[in-house]
């Protein structure tokens, strides 16, 4: 009984840690947007520049995050826990003092680069340390968590820059990430993959392959799709990523191996995820907009009134992971994306200039119920779909494809808004942003079927891992003997 309420607490508290440092990382995806005309106020600057102060940190997030998840498994999980969330503490203080643009840009990418070690190895963390029967449960939690950080960044940015300063979003990351750090040292346990590996050129072909892609994507609305370095970032990317899994299929010790994409569970679920965020944060950056430039609100007020599409995940989303362990997880996300499409589908037919909030909010609540019930089960989704040796590769492999698909889908609907809108009034803002809703409903209405293809929790998901080659020496031996 004591061992047992050992195991328990330490699964509590690496449930509290890892959902508090997650929710850190994320929340830093969106929270300097609406900071932006005070820190230009403050600290002068190009619109180049202020977009920087967001794409810095989504580039290094996005790039380092299979890195991140390779050293966590070679040298140690808890061990590179530490040293992210270090380094994510240090930058974020280092954000608050900045005298500067160019020393605030230059600490967000630090920040990006912490967060990037520090966030795959939550999942992989928890998952160790849960046992399976409950597994689904606290992965619940974990994903409510970060997915409310994501969602609540703007509003969290607003509220803190509007009623205290702005360099107050990134001092709330220091006396959190102190907390976090003895805590971490004292209650999680150090863990490695067996026969981990470390592939350098692999990780350098692969960072470099989504640099360019994620790099492209994030300045294309300042340049254009037809301007030299959008094409440059998009087509040396796309030839960096080929390469990258040529390299895979080649190298003896892979990075990424690419026989798990040959598990319908692993391939369906991270395409179903790319989808989702697709939708999900292109919308939200519209939406956002909506609600302040049409609407009338103010950043804080607009953020309240999203809270029940991005709050949702808080409410419904450790219901969802309890129906994942009793059903499976195949069918809680399919519904869930089913019904996020729905709920942009809805925003889309009921967008106008004039339109009332309380009529917005049926397509509010049926979306935040999507995304809810989503998020839960994708996490032990991708979890379970690989070797427990594997489980950081694919965690890292799993967020920069969310990451990847989050800047594709800002880039894309917002090209869609401008082709065929603007923000000269509020009839020309809604007629841009109906046709974005409908393509981001679409494509999350893809990744439902995505998610389908995912099996069951009775079939195999994972295909059989490759027999060691039999010495040459001994061929008559293995011929003569019977197969167990």
């Amino acid at each position: 009984m004591d061992q047992q309420t050992a195991r328990r607490g330490d699964a509590v508290w690496a449930l509290v840690i890892t959902s508090v440092a997650g929710f850190m990382a994320s929340l830093d995806n969106l929270v300097v947007t609406t900071a932006l005309p005070s820190i230009r106020a403050d600290l002068g600057g190009a619109l180049e520049d202020l977009e920087w102060t967001v794409s810095a940190y989504t580039l290094t997030f996005a790039v380092l995050l299979m890195l991140g998840a390779a050293l966590g498994d070679r040298f140690g999980r808890r061990k590179l826990f530490m040293v992210g969330l270090t380094v994510f503490t240090a930058a974020s203080a280092a954000a608050a003092l900045a005298p500067g643009m160019g020393s605030l840009i230059a600490a967000r990418a630090v920040q990006g680069a912490g967060a990037a070690v520090m966030m795959p190895l939550t999942l992989t963390l928890l998952t160790a340390a849960v046992p399976a029967a409950r597994r689904g449960t606290a992965l619940g939690v974990w994903s409510a968590v970060n997915g409310l950080a994501v969602a609540a960044g703007p509003l969290v940015g607003g509220g803190l820059t509007e009623y205290v300063s702005w360099q107050w979003i990134f001092w709330l990351n220091v006396p959190i990430g102190i907390a976090l750090l003895p805590l971490a040292r004292l209650r999680l346990k150090e863990s490695t993959a067996p026969d981990a590996r470390l592939d350098l050129p692999g990780t350098l072909l692969a960072s470099g392959g989504l640099f360019g892609i994620v790099y492209a994507l994030v300045n294309v609305n300042a340049h254009g799709w037809t301007d030299p370095l959008i094409l440059t970032g998009l087509l040396g990317g796309t030839v960096l990523l080929v390469a990258f899994v040529r390299h895979e299929q080649r190298a003896a010790r892979p990075m990424l191996p690419m026989r798990l994409f040959r598990s319908r569970a692993f391939s369906g679920i991270n395409a179903a995820g790319l989808l989702m965020f697709f939708g999900m944060f292109g919308s939200i950056f519209l939406l956002s907009q909506f609600f302040q430039g049409v609407m009338g609100y103010s950043p804080t007020e607009a953020g309240l009134r999203m809270l029940p599409w991005t709050g949702m995940p808080m409410l419904v989303a450790p219901m969802a992971g309890y129906l994942s362990d009793r059903i499976g997880g195949r069918p809680v996300v399919t519904a869930g994306l089913v019904l996020q499409a729905a709920g942009l589908a809805l925003f889309a037919v009921l967008a106008a200039p004039d339109v009332s909030y309380g009529a917005l909010l049926p397509a509010l609540v049926v979306g935040g119920v999507g995304m809810a019930l989503y998020f839960a089960p994708a996490a032990n989704l991708v979890m379970s779909s690989v070797l427990p040796g594997e489980q950081g590769i694919a965690s890292g492999a799993n967020n920069a494809l969310r990451e990847v698909g989050g800047a594709l889908g800002i880039a894309v609907l917002s090209s869609v808004f401008s082709a065929r809108g603007g923000y000269g009034s509020g009839r020309a803002f809604v007629d841009g942003l109906v046709p974005a809703l409908w393509i981001g409903a679409g494509v999350v209405a893809v990744g439902a079927a995505a998610a389908m293809s995912v099996p069951g929790r009775r079939t195999p998901t994972l295909p059989p891992v490759p027999a060691p080659r039999t010495p040459a020496r001994a061929p008559v031996e293995l011929r003569s003997s019977p197969r167990p």
